[in-house]
């Protein structure tokens, strides 16, 4: 049998079929021929993008976490400094009523100025002549006077009076703080508007008048200006042999002045 009689026997169907699967088998063939660049490249890539991709996500992560943590640190310094600037303002406070109190600052104010000069009385032949000049004693009880009688600071021919200040005699003239002060001495001191009516009313400066005034001629002038300039004290404060006392810590017994 001729191969054309051959071809002519075999049913049409069959030939169809097997041309359709011939060229679906080249397509397929084809399309994974085209398609293994882009699986290998795929494949090649995954990788490091992988990589990549976790390596920002951590920074990002990283810089989220240190944001919140400088959002935290800016509230606490934020609330720490409202704090701190209380507290500041509360130890300038503090700081500022200590130098008053030790003289540090210069002040101005209501006051008066009393005047001390030695006598002009002719002194006895059975008299001392150191009792007719002003002394450190005459000072200091002039000045206890003035303190008592509610005065908030003192000065002695501008010199500054404050706890450490001492007064003394040196000759026919006056040791204050470091200064040598001659007379006439001018006591100034910085209080309330009646200074002068409730330092009349101290027995300690009546009797001062009485005394050495009456008794010895010293001489006794008060001014009251209309504003008392106090300077500042210009000495040291440092102690050099000197300590705080610190408190006892409180004890199993009471004081009897505790009450109770």
């Amino acid at each position: 049998m001729r191969i054309t009689d051959r071809l002519r026997a075999i049913p049409s169907w069959q030939i169809t079929l097997g041309v359709a699967l011939l060229a679906l088998g080249f397509l397929t063939a084809a399309q994974l021929a085209s398609e293994g660049p882009r699986v290998r490249y795929t494949t090649q890539e995954r990788t490091p993008l992988v990589d990549t991709v976790n390596t920002l996500q951590a920074q990002q992560d990283d810089l989220k976490a240190r944001i919140l943590d400088v959002r935290a640190q800016i509230q606490d310094i934020e609330t720490e400094g409202a704090s701190s600037e209380d507290r500041v303002k509360q130890l300038n406070a503090q700081l500022q009523a200590a130098r008053i109190a030790a003289g540090l600052i210069p002040l101005t104010g209501s006051g008066i100025v009393i005047q001390l000069e030695d006598s002009k009385d002719p002194v006895p032949p059975d008299g001392g002549e150191v009792d007719y000049l002003v002394g450190s004693h005459d000072i200091r009880t002039i000045v206890e006077a003035l303190w008592g009688a509610g005065a908030e600071a003192v000065a002695v021919n501008g010199e500054r009076l404050t706890p450490t200040s001492a007064i003394i005699d040196v000759g026919a003239s006056l040791l204050v703080n470091s200064a040598y002060l001659t007379p006439p001495y001018q006591i100034t001191a910085l209080g309330a508007s009646d200074l002068y009516e409730q330092l009349s009313r101290s027995a300690k400066f009546v009797d001062f008048v009485r005394e050495r005034g009456d008794g010895y001629g010293i001489r006794v002038s008060l001014a009251e200006p209309e504003s008392v300039d106090m300077p500042a004290f210009v000495g040291t404060v440092t102690l050099r042999y000197s300590r705080p006392i610190v408190s006892p810590s409180p004890g199993p017994f009471t004081s009897p002045d505790a009450g109770g």
